[in-house]
């Protein structure tokens, strides 16, 4: 991650953002898209979201799917199929895997590492779907993971703005 990603983030999130790890996934552009946090910021607190949407394009269009009643679909579609829950199950896996990667010691005493072990958007693993940001970000930094996958499909994302990201 350069400097410049770092600036880019910071001006696509409106803020700096806490305990940045790196970037996770870069648009079509090459612009830091999806980011990776560590499980605790930099005093220690911890933080429940290991891959965030930094792109003002990608989170709008998730937004937009939010807004018409995606979180809806999203739980229904896990409740009638038995594989795409189990595909989201693996996928949380490897999540709780990477967090605890990612966590310093020290920091994990702070909460007795109950942060590491929370599901996609620091959910309950399994249990409703809250944000649809999380989970495509799943599918852009860590995928294959199917529902994630659809998410981004329904967001219809094409065509990319020729300047989609403040990385420039």
């Amino acid at each position: 991650m350069t400097e410049g990603d770092r600036t880019a983030i910071e001006a696509m999130l409106g803020r700096a953002p806490r305990g940045l790890q790196g970037v996770a996934w870069r648009c079509p552009y090459g612009g830091p898209a999806v980011i990776e946090q560590r499980p605790y910021a930099e005093d220690g607190t911890p933080f429940p979201t290991t891959w965030w949407i930094a792109c003002r394009h990608l989170s709008r269009a998730v937004a937009r799917l939010e807004s018409a009643g995606g979180v809806s679909r999203a739980n229904a579609a896990l409740a009638g199929d038995p594989a795409l829950a189990a595909d989201r199950t693996r996928a949380e896996g490897r999540l709780r895997l990477r967090r605890h990667a990612l966590a310093p010691a020290r920091d994990a005493r702070r909460d007795d590492g109950a942060v590491l072990d929370t599901g996609i958007g620091g959910g309950r693993p399994g249990g409703p779907v809250k944000c649809l940001h999380a989970h495509a970000a799943v599918a852009l930094a860590a995928g294959p993971y199917a529902l994630g996958e659809r998410i981004l499909a329904d967001a219809d994302l094409e065509p990319w703005p020729e300047v989609c990201c403040a990385w420039t």
